[in-house]
């Protein structure tokens, strides 16, 4: 059997915080790694990243300075990638996975901080004007313990029995052969101020981590004593403790709808240290810390790179329009990216209850333009799938957003003031001046633009406003 369908859900560990500055749906399900320790939201390292920005740290409220989407905190690190959940193009479904997870056992598993790293440029790394992108990763390890005399840790165990389960129960070709290296992605397309400042964000990330080395000098079991209830549009119902060593079914990064728990409780040792950061021990441990103890070099964390610095008046207004997977140069006096636009809404209702949106124009059906049976296309370049609106249940595990089409005419940024932008409030003034009457726009065609993204091209009427 062939896959025919790349897919993204997978079974994994989840590093998600609920944080003042971040989204208030996120869960709590980390008491162990504060992990909005580790993002730079108020931009003092970094200039800008792809449209989604921190994938870790507690998320993004409605309305962010960033205009990022308002995604719940989404932190996690695949154990398994599961695939397509669809089984006519060669995946595993949802039902498959619950029953094979169900018919084994495993142990409350610690998971180890290794270093934050970077690397892995995106489309910004080659021009001479451009300032280079990276990925930001924490890097982890599951740590391997030895139970009942064994020969093999009980994580080897865990995985073996788990292969065996799911290939007992039909899993699809498009499931891995093999575990996945485990690291929580963080950011991507990330574009530093300058090769000075993605040095100094790195060293104070490490240093973080050098912090959580020494509270858990052999890692921590993972959970929370908060309670919660998935899927995400089910959370404030019969919500249960988190507890402790779980592991989750992650139908998308953003969307966990099942937990996994482990066949014990945890021993006093474990207990001890998986509450040691909620009990306090944090400040004590971290005023001890003043050097980074691993080696992080090498990695693409700015330690021995080319030398680079933001060159703000090399900007033109072309660069307004950029690639949304990666991050974009900014105009002289702009201190933060953002992703606020004027434009035209062209989305209409859906049927997600994840995501409402609204109906703003009943002229264009977009869905007979995409290929949601992936008839023509093998995969997406990344979490997210057709953006005029994604089906609930879709094979490959795309995030559920609501419809989001648009025409966007002018970018205005940050909505931060402070940073070099436009407060939302002054953005509403400046349209109700404007003097405009009706356009009339149509279809030209549909294309893949440089960057991988599909658009509908439009027209405008000259004669029209």
């Amino acid at each position: 059997d062939d896959c025919t369908q790349a897919g993204l859900s997978f079974i994994g560990v989840s590093f998600s915080v609920l944080t003042p500055k971040g989204n208030p749906y996120s869960y709590q399900l980390c008491d162990q790694y504060p992990m909005e320790s580790l993002i730079d939201r108020d931009y003092d390292y970094v200039m800008s990243m792809d449209e989604d920005g921190w994938l870790v740290g507690g998320g993004y409220k409605p309305f962010d300075y960033s205009g990022k989407m308002p995604y719940i905190d989404s932190s996690h690190t695949e154990l398994l990638r599961i695939g397509s959940i669809d089984p006519t193009y060669g995946g595993t479904s949802i039902e498959q996975v619950y029953t094979a997870v169900a018919s084994i056992t495993f142990p409350p598993f610690s998971i180890f901080p290794e270093f934050v790293k970077g690397g892995g440029g995106h489309h910004s790394d080659s021009g001479d004007d451009e300032v280079p992108s990276c990925d930001v990763t924490l890097i982890v390890s599951v740590v391997e313990t030895y139970e009942d005399g064994s020969s093999y840790s009980s994580y080897e165990v865990f995985l073996d029995n788990l292969f065996d389960a799911m290939d007992a129960f039909g899993g699809g070709p498009c499931m891995d052969d093999h575990d996945t290296d485990p690291h929580v992605s963080m950011a991507r397309g990330v574009k530093f101020k300058s090769s000075y400042h993605q040095q100094q964000y790195f060293y104070k990330v490490n240093l973080e981590v050098a912090v959580w080395q020494a509270m858990y000098p052999k890692g921590v079991v993972i959970g929370s004593t908060s309670s919660a209830a998935f899927p995400p549009d089910r959370a404030s119902y019969n919500r249960k403790k988190v507890g402790f060593g779980n592991l989750y079914f992650f139908y998308d990064r953003a969307n966990i709808t099942k937990a996994f728990l482990p066949n014990r409780d945890l021993s006093s040792t474990e207990s001890y240290y998986a509450s040691f950061y909620t009990n306090g021990g944090y400040s004590n441990i971290a005023s001890t810390v003043t050097k980074i103890p691993f080696d992080y070099s090498g990695s693409g964390s700015g330690d021995n790179d080319q030398y680079y610095e933001h060159n703000p008046y090399a900007w033109n207004a072309q660069m307004a329009k950029h690639d949304m997977t990666d991050g974009w140069d900014l105009p002289p006096n702009c201190g933060m990216e953002g992703e606020t636009f004027f434009g035209i809404p062209l989305s209409r209702s859906s049927d997600s209850k994840l995501t409402s949106s609204s109906t703003f124009q009943n002229q264009f059906d977009f869905d007979p333009l995409c290929d949601r049976n992936f008839t023509y296309m093998m995969k997406f370049g990344t979490n997210h799938g057709w953006l005029v609106g994604e089906q609930i249940g879709n094979g490959a595990g795309s995030i559920v957003d609501k419809d989001t089409a648009h025409i966007p005419i002018f970018y205005t940024g940050t909505t931060n003031e402070a940073m070099g932008g436009m407060s939302l409030s002054n953005l509403i003034k400046v349209a109700k001046s404007l003097d405009f009457g009706v356009l009339y726009i149509k279809p030209a065609f549909v294309f893949q633009d440089d960057d991988g993204s599909i658009k509908l091209q439009f027209e405008a009427d000259a004669n029209s406003a």
